[in-house]
This record gives structure tokens, sequence and C-alpha cells, in this order.
């Protein structure tokens, strides 16, 4: 019996190692369900200019819950974006920050948030032209 040794054909890149958000299970797509929910880019967004405590996030998402907030901090934490670094004091103080990666997202997300917040008169119009037109 002989031992087969590896070939390229045999170490190349899996199925499983080519990230394709457009598949169901890829790694991607939950990364991105992550970051893109409503407040995942509100915190990524809310990290971009440093470290922040929990409280103080909560307070700059304005209508984020403390429940909604901490799952939203952990799921990315958990993706590699988020930081969340407990400093030993009395109490304790934690401050959560972006990685590398979640201050190149970040970059991303607030080029989209610049675009949407310049264009909410453009928003508002067609929301009132469709309304108008959908009432009847």
């Amino acid at each position: 019996m002989t031992d087969l040794q590896p070939t390229p054909e045999t170490t190349g890149p899996s199925d499983e190692m080519i990230a394709d958000v457009f598949q169901r299970g890829c790694t991607s797509r939950h990364a991105l369900e992550a970051v893109t929910g409503r407040w995942g880019v509100l915190t990524v967004a809310g990290l971009r200019d440093g470290a922040v405590r929990f409280n103080a996030l909560r307070r700059r998402i304005d209508g984020v819950s403390e429940k909604m907030l901490a799952q939203t901090l952990q799921g990315l934490e958990r993706d590699g974006l988020v930081v969340r670094e407990v400093r030993a004091t009395i109490p304790p103080h934690v401050e959560y920050s972006l990685t590398d990666l979640g201050r190149v997202v970040a970059d991303q997300l607030v080029g989209l948030l610049d675009v949407l917040e310049g264009a909410v008169p453009q928003v508002v119009a067609a929301q009132q032209a469709y309304d108008a037109r959908t009432a009847r």
C-alpha cells in the first residue's frame, strides 16, 4: 500500500474556503447580516471615532435597547470587527473598539451613511410621490 502525497489538485482551496456572499452557508453572509442590520451599521459607525463605553454608545445610538446593543456587540466581536476590553478597575471599566477589519468596514459604511443623509430630500420626495400614487 502506498501513501498518497498531496498534489496541487488536492491541496488547493476547497469549496468551503471560497467566500461567496450569495451562498446560503457562507460565513461572509453571516458577517454581512451582522454588520448591515440596523443596529450593526449604527454600532460600527458609532465606534469609528475610537473606544467607547457601553452606555455612551447606547446614548449615541438613539432607540437601541440595552439587550439589542449587547447582542449586536457580541455578534460583531465574534465576527472579528469589535474588541471588548475589560479594565481591572473598581467598578470594572469596559470599552468597545473596532479591530483593523472593523475600521475598514466602518469607513465603507460611513460613506454609505453620508450618501443617504445627503439624499434625504430626494428620499422624502420619492416617498411622497409613491404614497400619492398608491393612496388611490
